[in-house]
């Protein structure tokens, strides 16, 4: 398994290190380096180099350019489980050869360099590939390779399989260079069998033309091209192809509910395509492995795809995400931008890269997590809220009521949607703030907590919060973190209504939403609330919520008493808004 990977000066990425899984995913915004990393691991284990340009060489912030790029990438024998063993087998003990090192414990490993630079001479680009004698714990800089260790051929047990988004199954099949190209031009019979088949296939020929009046008639007219041959010559009208070696030539793939209801590829939508795509190159990698199994050598491709979800409705790329990573015949590397493949996916496989002031970084699950916080993350984060994992900044509330309006007061203040810019409102159904910062710290995404302020609520939620900070690898700091509370003694309903004194719209709302829009019943409902004491009215929120929210949040856009912004949002979130602003551009 490659199970590390370091890049320098490429593209984006002055200088990054990641451990890769078996099964690796890869998060994050656009621009922030996913496609980057691909074609790293494509420079060090295949054929990028003849791809490379200018733009590919990091540019620094002062505007300079590296002078190179380097690659690193190690490899380890594990077992079937993922997990490292001590030495590699026979095999790609024969494969690798002397080339393989041992760490100061006796576990063997096989560290790459692919170091590219401009060719100042020839022109382009010269890239060298070495193996390392040690796997350097920091700056890949420190250990210059040897040159007698400079390799000069491919590890072809070591293949790198690239996957692009821009996938095609029916431009593919005309494209002898594309995976189903390969696999056609592995197409083998036996002598005897060519025969066969080729007397079927001119047998077919015949029946098809003697029983078409039609092509009767073309193969009469084109006979007469016999009087160019001194009479000697015979036209064959050929429907289908009349040598086997053709076949490929005129292959096509239909497909459809039946083998009597299918059609060609070319008119299934780009869905279908790019996934009948992705699994034409899983079939090109069980060729070769099976081919490198009957010759009795190693075999281990790395295969990279980039978003497999694309055209594909949910239920759709959650099947192709099995489909690709269960029992792979190799590594599996995958960038997606889709919640639903993370939330399928082990936690512990899931790499994500920010673009930060200091360039890319990459995060992942913290360490030390028991299995049952694991479970716990799966079920009340990755099962419905896979979406987190795309985000800028977090506000956590309580519940439905402030996951709805929290959004409009957002839109209000800043004059952009919250999604706009990257920053989701979720609910937590209660106080249950643990799992989602403990995931939001993971994946370096900051998160302000708006809290009800009613009972015990502060002095529980602070409580909370100072166990979590204590865990390992959790970073809750003012750089990323915000505990905001309502007034003494209030929840949401409380605070709008007695602190914000959002009387008159909190009646719009529940009279918009009580009258459907009549505005027959308008009328009278609004009197009839408008009577209410505070306490009733306190009442008929709460039996209302959380659908007057969604009303209530329509009101606050609308603002038709012509309110100033901070007067209709808590000050509390207000405070929440100021942080996220201070983390994030808005």
């Amino acid at each position: 398994m490659v199970d590390r990977l370091r890049v320098s000066g490429f593209r984006g990425i002055r200088d990054i290190e990641i451990n890769l899984q078996r099964v690796t995913l890869f998060i994050g915004t656009n621009n922030s380096g996913k496609t980057s990393v691909m074609k790293a691991l494509q420079l060090a284990l295949g054929d990028y180099s003849r791809y490379l340009s200018d733009e590919d060489f990091h540019i620094a912030s002062d505007d300079t350019r590296c002078e190179e790029i380097i690659v690193d990438i190690r490899v380890v024998p594990v077992d079937e489980d993922g997990k490292r063993n001590s030495s590699f087998s026979e095999n790609w003990t024969l494969e690798f050869g002397d080339r393989i090192r041992a760490e100061a414990n006796r576990y063997q490993f096989l560290a790459l360099r692919t170091i590219a630079r401009p060719d100042k001479v020839k022109g382009g680009f010269a890239v060298e590939h070495y193996a390392l004698d040690q796997w350097p714990d920091s700056s890949r800089k420190d250990e210059k390779p040897r040159k007698e260790n400079q390799i000069r051929r491919r590890y072809d047990a070591l293949p790198f399989i690239s996957v692009d988004a821009q996938r095609d199954i029916h431009q593919e099949l005309r494209d002898k260079r594309s995976f189903v190209g390969k696999v056609l031009s592995s197409v083998e019979y036996e002598e005897s069998e060519i025969r066969q088949l080729e007397e079927m296939i001119a047998e077919i020929n015949r029946e098809a033309v003697e029983k078409s009046e039609p092509l009767r008639g073309l193969k009469k007219q084109l006979d007469a091209l016999n009087q160019s041959f001194e009479g000697s010559g015979q036209t064959e009208l050929t429907p289908f192809p009349k040598k086997i070696r053709d076949l490929s030539k005129r292959f096509s793939i239909h497909f459809g509910e039946s083998d009597k209801s299918s059609f060609s590829m070319e008119y299934h939508g780009m869905g279908t395509r790019s996934w009948a795509s992705m699994l034409t190159v899983k079939a090109f990698t069980e060729l070769m492995a099976d081919n490198h199994e009957k010759e009795a050598k190693s075999f281990f491709p790395v295969i990279a795809v980039e978003e497999p979800e694309s055209h594909l409705h949910p239920n759709a790329q959650r099947t192709l995400y099995q489909q690709l990573t269960k029992d792979p015949r190799g590594q599996v590397v995958i960038s997606t931008h889709s919640p639903y493949l993370p939330a399928i996916s082990s936690l512990c496989e899931i790499r994500g890269l920010k673009r930060t002031a200091e360039g890319v970084r990459v995060t992942s699950l913290v360490s030390g997590l028991s299995p049952e916080e694991i479970n716990m993350l799966r079920r009340e984060v990755m099962r419905f809220r896979g979406e987190m994992l795309f985000a800028k900044a977090l506000i956590l509330v309580e519940g439905p009521t402030e996951e709805q309006l929290v959004p409009a007061m957002f839109e209000l203040y800043h004059g952009c949607s919250a999604f706009e810019k990257g920053v989701n409102c979720i609910c937590v159904n209660g106080k249950n703030y643990k799992p989602f910062l403990m995931f939001a710290s993971s994946f370096g995404i900051p998160v302000c907590i708006v809290s009800d302020n009613d009972g015990t609520t502060k002095t529980e939620v602070t409580s909370l919060v100072k166990k979590i900070r204590q865990k390992p690898g959790i970073r809750l700091d003012r750089q990323v973190f915000s505990l905001q509370f309502l007034s003494k003694g209030n929840d949401m309903e409380h605070e709008l209504l007695n602190v914000v004194q959002l009387r008159k719209e909190i009646i719009e709302a529940l009279v918009a939403m009580k009258t459907g829009g009549n505005t027959r019943h308008a009328k009278a409902k609004r009197k009839e609330l408008q009577k209410m004491s505070e306490e009733d009215l306190l009442r008929e929120m709460g039996n209302s919520k959380p659908a007057y929210a969604g009303f209530l949040s329509d009101v606050i856009i609308r603002n038709p008493n012509g309110k100033e912004t901070d007067e209709l949002i808590p000050d509390a979130l207000i405070k929440a808004f100021e942080r996220i602003k201070s983390w994030i551009e808005l």
